[in-house]
């Protein structure tokens, strides 16, 4: 199984997942060319894809699944909830679930995961194939204990660190924004996402990736300094940016 990111940040979010010949994308938060652009800086054409999954119906997660779907003929999983938020009209084929569902795609195995988010019906995955279990883990609020279940084990993890909370409530953000983005239904911050981590299998993360940081309310340095609280080192953190994600990682 290896995974890869076309971008992650506020302003667009792709994740894709390949395990033996299948290939699902996670979210599309770009437009049609820009999705193109980036996947083919990854290797890949969109005819390869055999699913979009989207995690909740904001738009830079979500803005680019229509288009994209139609002009490749990709079916969409996504939550009743989701569904009902309009934002995907138009797709190519809309595959419905609840969050807790459990599916297959090709021979992935998917675990829909409900997270705290301020969203219709938002969910988080979960992907399992031949012993490995990857987990993909952004826009949430807060860690609840139903969240750690479903991630304890992961071999790799794409993880949450949006915010510092000192600098997001010292910052430029109107106040209803800080709020929002600090709240139990927002934004993971530095500190609770090592929460996570201390409650995780850590000897069998071969992987983690940083994602979702803000460009606004986050920096490396404080990002690290949360990760060495809880890691030995940071040898096999992967950093995932806005422009350009990250390369594929294999867990092996």
């Amino acid at each position: 199984m290896r995974f890869a990111s076309l971008g992650s940040g506020s302003k667009g979010n792709a994740t894709l997942v390949q395990a033996g010949e299948t290939l699902v994308m996670v979210d599309c938060g770009f437009s049609l060319r820009e999705s193109t652009r980036r996947l083919a800086r990854l290797g890949v054409d969109p005819s390869q894809l055999d699913a979009i999954l989207v995690t909740h119906e904001h738009t830079d997660h979500c803005s680019g699944v229509a288009a994209l779907s139609r002009r490749h003929s990709v079916p969409v999983y996504l939550t009743h909830g989701t569904s009902s938020s309009g934002r995907c009209d138009g797709c190519f084929e809309m595959r419905r679930f609840n969050c807790e569902d459990e599916f297959d795609i090709g021979v992935l195995q998917v675990k829909a995961v409900a997270v705290p988010h301020d969203a219709a019906e938002p969910c988080q995955y979960r992907f399992s194939w031949e012993g490995k279990t990857l987990g993909l883990l952004t826009d949430l609020g807060s860690v609840t204990p139903h969240v750690v279940d479903n991630y304890r084990q992961c071999h790799g993890l794409l993880l949450e660190f949006n915010h510092d909370l000192p600098m997001l409530m010292a910052g430029d953000y109107p106040y209803p924004l800080k709020r929002r983005v600090g709240g139990d239904w927002g934004h993971l911050n530095n500190d609770q996402a090592v929460a996570l981590l201390e409650q995780m299998d850590r000897e069998g993360l071969a992987r983690l990736v940083v994602a979702h940081v803000s460009e606004n309310n986050n920096c490396r340095h404080k990002t690290e300094q949360a990760l060495l609280s809880v890691l030995e080192s940071l040898d096999t953190v992967v950093w995932a940016d806005q422009a350009d994600g990250f390369d594929w990682q294999a867990l092996s």
